[in-house]
This record gives structure tokens, sequence and C-alpha cells, in this order.
């Protein structure tokens, strides 16, 4: 079976990162080299950065997150995507003061590009920790106006499914228990991830 969330090839993730570095050189007053500009315009034209599908950009400062922002669902073709997470990720994301010039620099920059999420249905809370994949899936939850999601890479800080439900619902304004005791629409996505390595 053919694997959705592969797409790309690790050049074109280097662009998409290329992309959202120059995009947050730009608000700094900063620009690429006249040439390089040109060049990453130029490679961005292709068919495949048009594709509609969700993107993540999450920031990281000396390993810790300095801020994740994206869109779950399809609206923008790839690079449009990319360059408005990046700008909200580092300016609007609300757990964190906004990015400062000086730590353009040494932030490291992912890109998390997304599956179309599928819906999970289950009878039972032990049903759905049998129906998660750790390290695989990402995880929305919602229930009424509260939603949430943690993307694959969160199963790094929480590889406890009963934990990772736990958080998701906390981050999602609900109980922690929540998903044990009433029925929350979940659904799952996969991504496929590229990060840069300036650290």
């Amino acid at each position: 079976m053919k694997d959705e969330s592969q797409i790309l090839n690790i050049e074109d993730g280097r662009l998409l990162l290329k992309l959202a570095r120059s995009t947050l050189m730009e608000k700094f007053g900063r620009r690429l080299a006249p040439a390089e500009a040109e060049r990453l315009q130029s490679a961005l034209t292709a068919p495949l950065f048009q594709m509609r599908r969700g993107t993540f950009v999450t920031l990281t400062l000396a390993g810790e997150l300095r801020g994740c922002i994206g869109s779950l669902f399809p609206s923008d073709p790839l690079t449009e995507g990319i360059r408005r997470n990046a700008v909200h990720a580092a300016f609007q994301d609300p757990r964190f003061r906004p990015l400062k010039k000086e730590e353009l620099d040494r932030v490291s920059i992912e890109v998390s590009i997304l599956t179309d999420p599928q819906p999970v249905p289950y009878s039972t809370d032990q049903d759905l920790l049998k129906k998660l994949r750790p390290h695989l899936d990402g995880v929305i939850i919602r229930q009424g106006y509260a939603s949430a999601t943690f993307l694959p890479q969160v199963w790094a800080q929480l590889p406890n499914a009963e934990d990772f439900l736990g958080h998701l619902c906390l981050k999602a304004g609900l109980p922690r228990e929540a998903w044990k005791r009433s029925k929350l629409d979940v659904a799952t996505y996969q991504v496929q991830r590229f990060a840069e390595d300036i650290e």
C-alpha cells in the first residue's frame, strides 16, 4: 500500500525549510541574496508545491519548543501554508512571546506536511487506545467547541497512549480523563517532517 504521507523528497523538504526561514528573515528586514532568492522562487513553482495539504511549522530554541502553529486541513497550496504558519508560529502562538530578531539565527525550524485526517470509529476507551499508533499518528480530538491536536512528534515526550490522550484533553480545555468518561470525536493523520539541524 502506498504511504500517503511520503509525498516529498529530501530536497523538496529543504526548499520548504528555506522558504520558512526566508519568510521569517523578511519579517526582520533581512533577505536572501538575489540569486539565491531567485533560485528558491523558481524551484517552488513546481506543481508539487501547489498541492494542497495541511501544514505545521514548529520552532525550537536550544531544544525547547518556541512556537508551533499549523492548519490541519488542506486549504492552501504547500508554499502558502508554510509561509503563513512560519509567521504565526514565530509571532502568534499564544503560549510564547513573539520571536525576537536576535533569536532568529539560533532558532531551528521544522515543517510537517499532513495527510488528510481520517475519523477513528471506536466503542470504548480501551478500543480507542488499541487503534492509536504511537509515533505514527497525529491525533485530533473534539467535543463540542473544544478541540486540540498533537503531531506525531509529541509521542516522543508522551509515549504512553493514556498520558498522550490525557494531555491532549487538557490542551483542548477538557478534563484529563474526558477521553475515558465520554465519547470524543477522534481523527488521526500522518506527517512527513523535515527539520533544520542548526543547534
